[in-house]
């Protein structure tokens, strides 16, 4: 491996890997935000106390089937055999011809909806129970507990877990190169090709990959500090001079 040739590899190539690099993190940044809305609405629901009446109770029974099935599916089956279902199958099968792009978020998407749903369903579980009769007891129905008193804490807690699977989003849009997706995975096969060498393009493919996971990182662990407060506060009405510590786990 010559450093010099990687060098003039890059110039020769920094549009094509510009655009794969783009193009991961458009569809990881997409289909992690719905995935992570769709995610929400399914964990929430999922955590919804039984109805007392019985239409209810029954339609949120069957509700919560269909999202069972749903989470179930999408978390058993690897990616790239759902893309090459939704993708391929759905054209054959009832003549969809799909945008690569779009079936690519959406492919996404509903993948990171199924982890994300469970995610939220842990972070709703985690949430003592008290937290919940208090709010019952001053009146509070359970939408406007979930909005006031359980999801703020739940997204918080939840944020590492949603950071995780945006870092697993971006890799894994690697596997989309099989419905023609022009991802960064893509590119480099691409770059590899025509240079007939494999093992210089996919080095500066594994850089960036580790620039996009990692500057990920960092983003989410200054917001992570951001949402933890200040390690020092001083209460409303004591002298300046007056500091309490913040003992919360790191």
């Amino acid at each position: 491996m010559s450093i010099e040739w990687i060098i003039t590899m890059v110039i020769n190539n920094w549009p094509l890997f510009l655009r794969g690099a783009g193009m991961t993190l458009l569809i990881s940044i997409i289909g992690t935000i719905v995935g992570a809305i769709i995610g929400l609405l399914a964990g929430v629901i999922r955590t919804i106390p039984t109805p007392e009446r019985k239409f209810k109770r029954v339609l949120l029974k069957i509700v919560n089937i269909i999202l069972s099935v749903y989470i179930e599916f999408f978390r058993g089956t690897p990616m790239i055999v759902q893309a090459m279902v939704i993708f391929y199958g759905s054209a054959m099968a009832f003549g969809v011809d799909m945008d690569r792009t779009a079936a690519a978020i959406f492919i996404v998407s509903i993948n990171t909806g199924a982890y994300m749903a469970e995610i939220v369903r842990g972070g709703v579980i985690s949430i003592d129970k008290g937290q919940f009769e208090s709010a019952q007891a001053i009146g509070m129905n359970h939408i406007q507990t979930m909005l006031h008193v359980v999801l703020p804490q739940v997204v918080r807690n939840i944020l590492p877990a949603t950071g995780n699977q945006f870092i697993i989003n971006i890799k894994d849009t690697s596997v989309l190169n099989v419905i023609g997706v022009t991802e960064l995975y893509f590119q480099t096969k691409t770059v590899a090709g025509i240079s007939f060498k494999y093992f210089e393009p996919f080095f500066v493919a594994c850089i960036l990959y580790f620039v996009m996971t990692y500057s990920v990182t960092l983003i989410l662990r200054y917001f992570e500090r951001k949402l933890d407060g200040p390690e020092n506060y001083s209460m409303i009405g004591q002298p300046a001079q007056v500091t309490l510590t913040n003992t919360k786990e790191s």
